[in-house]
């Protein structure tokens, strides 16, 4: 994705709150905007509160992209997809970001802060924002899933 800047939004439970803030702090550093629809605190809460509504922000086009961070990224990757228009993919290396984008046109991931460094999280989330969804038999696939 070539836009710049891009609209970010990111939505987190207490276990991806800190990778969160970091995150959107490298996010405004590289000149993109975010839109944070919480956590705001490590308080116990519950994903889809905030994972949903950032996913439909995405989903009607008030964000671009989107970012949901939790303790193993699960739950968000589900609560994301129930939004219609959203294709959330769990990410945990870079090549998974990478697929994500090229294969599946996600244009939502989720991360796990329990599983991964945050020095992985922001490669992988560079990863995926550079990556290009490469059309072809994959575009096919992904109007099935619409």
């Amino acid at each position: 994705m070539n836009m710049f800047p891009l609209k970010i939004a990111l939505g987190s439970d207490h276990a991806g709150f800190s990778y969160k803030e970091e995150i959107k702090f490298f996010l405004n550093e590289k000149g993109h905007e975010t839109k944070d629809f919480g956590t705001f605190s490590q308080e116990s809460c519950h994903y889809p509160d905030f994972v949903t509504p950032a996913a439909q922000a995405v989903a009607d086009g008030t964000c671009h992209i989107g970012i949901v961070l939790g303790g193993s990224g699960n739950g968000e990757a589900m609560a994301a997809n129930k939004v219609k228009g959203v294709r959330c993919a769990l990410c945990w290396s870079i090549d998974t970001a990478k697929l994500a984008k090229e294969h599946n046109h996600a244009n939502v991931i989720s991360i796990g802060q329990r599983h991964v460094s945050l020095e992985l999280a922001k490669d992988m989330i560079d990863a995926w924002m550079s990556s290009a969804f490469e059309g072809g038999r994959h575009a096919e696939r992904i109007q099935m899933l619409n």
